[in-house]
């Protein structure tokens, strides 16, 4: 069976491999075209492999089969080797249905959504080698084999964000995604090694076995913590989740959804043995989650972008899922991850085909849309009521799960992250009501042309519905999955607070359609707009300091290092034109020297003798 796990990774690699290698489309409208369609089926054909091998290994989970492991190789370091091996368990079959189907989904989507795009095969081909990095990383069962394929998403996701390179704004996101979640992954490395040195393998199984002091589990659980901060998006590492979205609208939902920032939740799920016996970092945790929820989610209430507004969910959401973690309820977390996967990628997708027809980003641009785009409508109705938690989307049962856990645990910060959790909840529902009521209600409110020189109306191509159509289902019954675990008296808590943050948010729109219910927020709309200004605070305590310090060196190295070569040149260059005054070709001159020399040498003789 492990020959399954080896190919459910491999599949999509060979896929990037061979998209890669034809992703130079030739020119001519025929060959052009057929360059796009062989790409398609390399991207398509090998993820779809993939999610039915990963899927058939969930199923093998989940009637008792038993984990999957096997190792292939065994490299020699000269002190702790390393496992080149994949371990399946229950919790990795889960999330490994979660990556494929998702990466399928996009790939399907991106076939219509970037149809007329001449770099199509590569951008495929790095969606591909994403789905392969974020599948090493849930099948790995070493934690070097798991960190090569974290910076695998890392370099994926650079290049993925920055597409369209030639906006400044897309280049821009992507290399401040990359160099923000690198920030992290420092740390995450070294907390990898000291798990690995300290319990003298990199194997997983053996480090979470290995009886290891609570002084050493805190301090690698820490630093792994900067790494999950960064790849997951949360605070203090979350400020390059929410430019991202400049890339093309299906690389958000597979970031989102299923790759790069669910990542970070499942690294903590997967060594959460660890952690539990790391009880000061559970609590550092529960801060930064009650923080980033509340605080992300008042940011998604003003945002004007469609794709921000998502992009900030996503921050809050993962808090709540990292919440659950530090209150000490992983399957609560895990639950929630899988539903959060299959809803957020519903939204993403219904958000590119409303943005390809409207031709704008910009929720203010848009209104009137339920009858242009039915499908979209109901699809993304059931994705913002999983959102917002109402029953009975998926989102109902996963958020009560993490609700009641937060509810249940101990601990010096449960009552501030209690607290959060709940006024999240109904700034969810606010936000998640504000965005679909300005969406697909009201009439239609015309922005600035678009790209293609129009006011949006553009045909969807059936190849971006289907893919909607389909993740409608999980996002709608997939949290059936945990009915009998639900807690029904803080469900109804949670429902109710939902409900009340949807309702002013309706009586606000009610009262006035062509205004934005945003206005609720009154004199804090814009610093939550601006997400409190955390850019800003960065970029006068870090950036602007570092760029001067820079500027220094720069000035350092021209005047000291480079001014000391030039001076040794100089003084060369003056030695040799004295020394040139005796070498001019005149044999009298030399002569005369030579008895001048004599002469001298004579007369010191004599005085000195």
């Amino acid at each position: 069976m492990i020959t399954l796990a080896v190919l459910a990774v491999l599949l999509p690699f060979a896929g990037a491999a061979a998209g890669l290698l034809g992703s130079r489309v030739p020119r001519g409208r025929t060959s052009a075209r057929t360059a796009r369609r062989r790409a398609a089926w390399f991207a398509v054909l090998p993820v779809a492999i993939s999610a039915v091998a990963a899927s058939w290994m969930a199923a093998r989970q989940a009637i008792g089969g038993g984990e999957i492991a096997g190792t292939l190789a065994e490299i020699e370091t000269g002190s702790v080797p390393v496992s080149v091996g994949l371990q399946v368990g229950g919790l990795s079959a889960l999330v490994g249905v979660l990556v494929t189907v998702v990466a399928l989904a996009v790939q399907v989507y991106s076939v219509g959504y970037m149809r007329d795009d001449p770099r199509y095969p590569s951008y495929s081909a790095f969606i591909s080698l994403f789905t392969s990095a974020m599948l090493l990383v849930v099948y790995a069962g070493d934690l070097i084999v798991l960190y090569v394929g974290w910076e695998i998403m890392g370099l994926c996701s650079y290049l993925l964000i920055g597409h369209w390179w030639e906006d400044r704004a897309n280049s821009r996101a992507a290399v401040k995604a990359f160099l923000v979640t690198r920030l992290g992954d420092v740390g995450f490395l070294f907390g990898i090694f000291t798990l690995g040195l300290s319990a003298g393998s990199f194997r997983i199984d053996d480090v979470l076995s290995a009886d290891l002091p609570r002084g050493t589990l805190v301090a690698a659980t820490m630093l792994l913590l900067a790494g999950v901060a960064g790849k997951s998006a949360q605070v203090p590492l979350h400020t390059w989740l929410p430019d991202a979205m400049a890339g093309p609208t299906p690389i958000s939902a597979l970031i989102h959804a299923a790759t790069m920032v669910a990542a970070g939740v499942f690294v903590v799920a997967r060594l959460y043995p660890a952690f539990l016996a790391a009880q000061p970092t559970l609590d550092v945790l529960a801060v930064l989650a009650a923080v980033g929820m509340l605080g992300a989610a008042l940011a998604a209430l003003a945002q004007d972008d469609l794709k921000r507004v998502l992009a900030y969910s996503t921050i809050s959401q993962l808090a709540l899922m990292a919440g659950a973690l530090a209150a000490g309820s992983e399957h609560a977390a895990i639950f929630h991850l899988v539903t959060h996967g299959a809803f957020k990628a519903l939204l993403f997708l219904c958000a590119g085909v409303v943005i390809h027809h409207v031709g704008s980003n910009l929720i203010s641009h848009m209104g009137g849309l339920r009858t242009a785009l039915p499908v979209t409508f109901w699809a993304m109705t059931i994705g913002f009521a999983a959102l917002a938690g109402l029953p009975p989307a998926s989102g109902f049962f996963s958020k009560d799960a993490v609700i009641a856990a937060i509810e249940r645990s101990h601990g010096p910060a449960q009552p501030f992250l209690y607290g959060c959790a709940l006024v999240t909840v109904g700034v969810t529902g606010a936000y998640a009501a504000r965005a679909w009521l300005r969406t697909f209600f009201g009439s239609r409110r015309t922005g600035a042309p678009d790209r293609r020189g129009g006011h949006g109306g553009h045909p969807v191509p059936r190849s971006m519905l289907w893919p909607v159509a389909l993740l409608a289902v999980p996002a709608l019954a997939l949290g059936f999955a945990g009915v009998r675990e639900l807690d029904w008296e803080s469900a109804a808590t949670s429902v109710v607070i939902a409900l009340l943050g949807a309702g002013v948010v309706y009586a606000l729109w009610r009262a006035a359609p062509e205004q934005d219910p945003a206005r609720v927020l009154g004199p804090f709309r814009a610093p939550c707009e601006r997400a409190f200004y955390l850019d800003t605070v960065y970029d006068r305590l870090v950036t602007r300091p570092v760029l001067r310090l820079a500027r220094g060196v720069v000035r350092a190295d021209e005047r000291v290092v480079d001014g000391a070569v030039r001076g040794s040149g100089r003084a060369a260059v003056g030695l040799s034109g004295v020394l040139r005054l005796a070498q001019n070709g005149n044999a009298q001159l030399y002569v005369t020297g030579l008895l001048a020399g004599v002469l001298l040498i004579a007369v010191a003789v004599v005085v000195l003798g």
